[in-house]
């Protein structure tokens, strides 16, 4: 049972329409308290982080690609762990990449986890419901 008793926020900042389908339907299954909010690319996760409102809040949790348009992941989260009313944020890169310059560079830059997206459906479906489990069961994350 979830440790919130309300709806947490999050952003993907995925450019790939079918991870982005795969990514929602996986929370569904996994029945995550979760409302996903969707950036396609570097400049317009940037411009939703820096624009929440009651309307738009601030996500909980953050799943970033690191393979972007426009502004990359790396740059992304970069900016995010400057900005001192969005460094709280945790942020998860969830992308397909596995090299170990990636892995290394995301940490560097205070990557709150690395996950490399498997190419077979279950296991994507099982490498998000272990996000839902972790991030939204066991973890406290802030709300604020």
């Amino acid at each position: 049972m979830s440790n919130v008793p309300f709806r947490l926020e999050v952003l993907l900042v995925e450019d790939n329409p079918a991870d982005i389908r795969l990514t929602r339907e996986a929370l569904k299954e996994a029945e995550a308290l979760a409302r996903l909010h969707v950036a396609e690319d570097g400049i317009k996760a940037m411009e939703y982080l820096r624009q929440s409102s009651q309307k738009t809040p601030k996500p909980h949790l953050i799943l970033l690609d690191l393979n972007l348009p426009r502004k990359d992941g790396r740059e992304v989260l970069e900016e995010i762990k400057r900005d001192i009313s969005l460094r709280h944020i945790p942020v998860v890169v969830l992308t397909t990449s596995q090299a170990e310059q990636d892995v290394l560079r995301s940490y560097q830059l205070l990557a709150n986890a690395y996950v490399t997206k498997p190419v077979d459906l279950d296991q994507f479906f099982h490498v998000v419901r272990s996000i839902d489990r972790f991030w939204f069961r066991t973890a406290r994350l802030a709300h604020g």
